[in-house]
Parts: C-alpha cells; sequence; structure tokens
C-alpha cells in the first residue's frame, strides 16, 4: 500500500511538460496558474525554448523552486550539429537549468557511431554545467541492442540522464526499454540518470517505473538520478498528497 511518503517522492521525480505545437503564450500562462503552484513542486517544468523567459518568470514570482528544462533539436533529431549548439547556447541565456536533447538517432540506425559521438561531446560541452538529458527515442530503435548501444554512447559521452522518447512518436517508454536503459546505467559504475518520457500517464504506471529503477540500479529514486516526463500525471497526484 503506498503512503503520503511514496506520493511525495513521486512527485520529487516529475517533469511537469508541456510541448505541444502552436501553442501561444496566452495558453501557456493559463497552464502556469493551474500547474505551476507552490502546493505541489516537482523536479522540473519543461517547455518549448520560446517560453522559457515566461516559465521563469512565474515560477520566480511564486517562489517555486522547480528546475526548468526545454528541448532542443527536437523532436526529429536531424537538426546540424552548430544549430544544436547555438540553441542550447540560446536557452540557457534565456535562463533554463536543463536541456533535453534528440540524439541524431536516425545516424546510430545507421550505424554512424563517429557521428553520434561526436555530436554528444559536443552538445554536453555546450551544456557546462546545465544538466544534460539526451533523448534516444527509444521507440524508434528496432532492437533492444540499439537501445543498448545509444544508451553506452549516451554514458561515454557524460550525459547526465538518458531519456526514453519525445513523446511524439507512436511508440514512448516501454517496460523493456526502461530495462535496457537502467541495465546499461546500472552496469556503467557513472551517476547518470534516467528519464521515463512518452505515454506514462499513470501514478500506476509511474510507481512500476519507480520500483524497477530502484530494483536495478540499487538504491532510492531521486530527482538526481531518476525523472518522469509527463503533463497529466501531476493532477492525479495532487489529491493523494
Amino acid at each position: 500500500m503506498k503512503t503520503s511518503a511514496h506520493y511525495h517522492q513521486l512527485l520529487s521525480l516529475l517533469d511537469i511538460t508541456r510541448l505541444q505545437d502552436n501553442d501561444t503564450a496566452a495558453a501557456m500562462q493559463q497552464w502556469l496558474d493551474e500547474m505551476a503552484t507552490a502546493d505541489a513542486v516537482p523536479a522540473a517544468f519543461c517547455v518549448y525554448p520560446q517560453f522559457i523567459e515566461l516559465t521563469k518568470n512565474h515560477l520566480k514570482q511564486h517562489g517555486i523552486q522547480a528546475k526548468l528544462a526545454t528541448v532542443v533539436n527536437f523532436p526529429q533529431g536531424q537538426q546540424s550539429i552548430d544549430q544544436v549548439v547555438s540553441d542550447i547556447e540560446r536557452c540557457l541565456a534565456a535562463g533554463a537549468d536543463e536541456i533535453d536533447c534528440v540524439l541524431p538517432y536516425h545516424a546510430l540506425l545507421r550505424a554512424e557511431y563517429g557521428v553520434v559521438k561526436n555530436f554528444l561531446y559536443d552538445i554536453k560541452q555546450a551544456c557546462g554545467n546545465a544538466s544534460l538529458k539526451v533523448i534516444i527515442e527509444s521507440g524508434e530503435l528496432a532492437t533492444s541492442q540499439q537501445i543498448i548501444k545509444a544508451t553506452e554512447l549516451c554514458l561515454q559521452c557524460g550525459a547526465d540522464f538518458v531519456k526514453t522518447s519525445t513523446g511524439k512518436v507512436p511508440v514512448g517508454c516501454t517496460t523493456d526499454a526502461a530495462r535496457c536503459i537502467l541495465t546499461v546505467i546500472a552496469a556503467s559504475g557513472t551517476n547518470a540518470g534516467f528519464k521515463a518520457s512518452g505515454g506514462v500517464r499513470t501514478v500506476a504506471q509511474a510507481f512500476e517505473l519507480v520500483e524497477m529503477f530502484e530494483q536495478i540500479v540499487g538504491s532510492p529514486a531521486t530527482a538526481d538520478r531518476m525523472r518522469i516526463g509527463a503533463s497529466a500525471l501531476l493532477q492525479e497526484l495532487k489529491p493523494l498528497l
């Protein structure tokens, strides 16, 4: 049976996410008024780059001590490295604390591992002290071996988190993909984290992922090692806190 402590732990892992195409500042502000409140503070809020300043100002005005994440090379993962580095620099200057960057997974599928590694090294350098979460788009990788390879490359290049999905493809976070990523992380000897994203819509699903993390990694799930990207989850959690 879950206790209040379990629900508060889950809240502390959430990256509350709004990545809607053709969004407006007015709609974003309304969402922030509903979701970004001082009574239930998640790990982070994840928004498109054009809404960084709006979100940052809202969090500051309401004294909400959550991180601010944004996305680059999103969602197709096919922009040039120069463009992605430029975008990262602009996002950090605007106030982002964390960068969620899509891996060039099409190059990975072509076994162009050197291209992928060079990309990862460059974006890690561009992030500086900001946390880098690399989205491997696991649902587009055909085999567990490709998921494992993508995770290994991310860790070799210093990614702070390996993230499953953009949420923009048919297959998001699956149990098998999560297990593959977590197994590689656990064997790596690094302190890299795991972010489950894409299709995590219920508290029950989220708890299954937390339990998997703790079983495989062998340590409690905390925000520096695990995140769950979601949007509707906060509303389900609030009455349980």
